[in-house]
């Protein structure tokens, strides 16, 4: 049975077709014969209680240029998907918020939604992690620059620290004890005690690579170790970080225990952990990547096992 599927994410013209995730879906979905439409965030809105969407249907292809458009934009109540893949990526702002409240109007016995926008509005990529003390290393979030020395002593003179709403590395420092600049940095990232901030203790192991641990309800799919340049301690892939083979080790399948029970309870079907060493640093559940990465080293195809999931809920509808 072929299905309508929507995919609410940033313009098709940035799409990379040789990285992105969400590419990889809609090339899975069309090739089962399901409708593939996109959409931005300014094309949801309502009218009273009910959802609409403005879509187009689209085709996408590994080519130059690697999608067309087959039709015209169209409005549609939100239940006309049977599926739709919220996969706009980072920030998460207060349009992101907006549109996540506007896809919660969608009728759940009709539309599969991935991942659940209330789950998405609990699940700051920085703060969910601490809803699981056993996965994370020692963490503090606070404004005060104070505190954060006081940490800093007690990891033993290194830290990471990171603004709440930063993503892709940006914003992400190595502090320490003896640097000249620590207070220019905890200045920066607290932007003078006006926000706060997350520090982490620094684990070693970081240097062997940030691996990217990919879940599908609450089980783990696939991982690559994101490893970083020699002058750079981010392994993000747009500073520069390259990725390798990795394997799921027994302390990734429990922390994927851990985790999975509040994962299911808030509908984040669909997501990407950053684990360093033993530690999970951060869960990632706007728009997870690394789905081709993956894919390549493994010689494996996550995508299809996503599509999977996606057509078992939704034959579960009342469509």
């Amino acid at each position: 049975m072929s299905y309508k599927f929507a995919f609410v994410m940033d313009p098709l013209e940035n799409v990379l077709p040789d990285k992105d995730t969400t590419f990889t879906f809609m090339l899975e979905a069309q090739a089962r014969g399901h409708e593939v439409h996109f959409a931005g965030l300014k094309d949801l809105y309502s009218r009273g209680p009910r959802g609409f969407i403005r879509s187009r249907r689209c085709e996408v292809m590994r080519a130059v240029p690697c999608f067309r458009y087959l039709d015209d934009p169209h409005d549609h109540p939100l239940e006309h998907f049977a599926a739709i893949f919220m996969r706009k990526d980072p920030p998460a702002d207060a349009n992101y918020l907006f549109a996540t409240m506007l896809l919660s109007l969608a009728d759940r016995s009709r539309t599969f939604v991935l991942n659940e926008p209330a789950g998405l509005r609990e699940a700051n990529e920085k703060l969910y992690s601490l809803n699981f003390p056993g996965a994370i290393p020692p963490t503090v979030v606070t404004y005060e620059i104070a505190r954060l020395k006081q940490f800093l002593d007690e990891q033993g003179g290194e830290m990471i620290v990171k603004p709440l709403d930063g993503h892709g590395g940006e914003g992400v420092f190595h502090a320490h004890a003896r640097d000249r600049n620590l207070n220019a940095i905890l200045e920066t990232v607290t932007r003078f005690e006006t926000r706060p901030i997350m520090a982490q203790r620094y684990i070693p192991e970081v240097r062997n690579g940030d691996k990217r641990l990919i879940m599908l309800d609450g089980e783990p799919l696939g991982a690559t170790f994101r490893v970083p340049r020699e002058d750079e301690h981010r392994g993000n892939i747009h500073v520069g970080g390259f990725c390798v083979k990795a394997e799921i080790t027994p302390r990734d399948r429990e922390i994927c225990r851990m985790l999975r029970p509040r994962l299911q309870r808030d509908g984040l079907y669909f997501v990407g952990l950053d684990i360093i060493g033993d530690y999970v640093t951060e869960i990632n559940v706007t728009s997870p990547t690394g789905v081709q990465e993956i894919d390549r080293l493994d010689d494996a195809n996550l995508e299809a096992r996503v599509i999977d999931f996606v057509e078992s809920r939704v034959s579960s509808l009342s469509r």
